[in-house]
């Protein structure tokens, strides 16, 4: 029969045997998940100016999820989009109203993910020039919600808005927010 020091021993290891592996599992989840989710998130985005900037629809089409899962509430009609191939027409639609490329700044990007779920949002600058030869200047807010496919970030959802003049009860799309 082992005595009651003994028991205490082999109780007090056993707790720190768990402490020590509670602690690593923390470590596991913490900055550096957190710090490359974050930074693969902000590449996204990147690539989506990058892309937006070239006007290059396939390759702005590789940051959203594919398929019939993809929901997208826009600011213009038809305002709702579900499904990959409907908000791929979106964007053709979307670029044969300029005249040259328009062009795309994203500020103020906020990225929380944890796990395999992530959100963002961001202020979205969009200038150019319509077929008309009329400025084209708005402002839009954007929040994306991503889901990690593969160990890679995707838009699985996106919500674009504009502010609105209480006084008009029209969109704000000069403000800078």
């Amino acid at each position: 029969m082992k005595s009651k020091k003994t028991w205490t021993i082999v109780n007090g290891c056993a707790v720190l045997l768990l402490l020590v592996a509670a602690q690593l599992v923390v470590k596991a989840q913490s900055p550096k998940g957190a710090q490359a989710d974050d930074a693969a998130i902000r590449a996204l985005s990147d690539k989506f100016a990058a892309a937006f900037n070239a006007a290059d629809i396939d390759a702005i089409m590789k940051n959203y999820i594919p398929g019939k899962s993809l929901v997208v509430f826009d600011v213009v009609p038809r305002k709702q989009y579900s499904g990959a191939d409907a908000y791929r027409a979106d964007w053709v639609d979307f670029f044969s109203h300029f005249k040259g490329r328009p062009k795309i700044v994203i500020t103020e990007l906020g990225i929380t993910a944890d796990g395999s779920l992530g959100f963002s949002h961001s202020i979205q600058h969009i200038t150019g020039t319509d077929k008309q030869d009329h400025p084209v200047n708005r402002t839009v807010r954007v929040t994306d919600g991503y889901r990690k496919v593969n160990g890679n970030w995707l838009i699985a959802l996106e919500h674009i808005s504009a502010p609105v003049d209480l006084r008009t009860g029209k969109a704000d799309f000069t403000s800078k927010l």
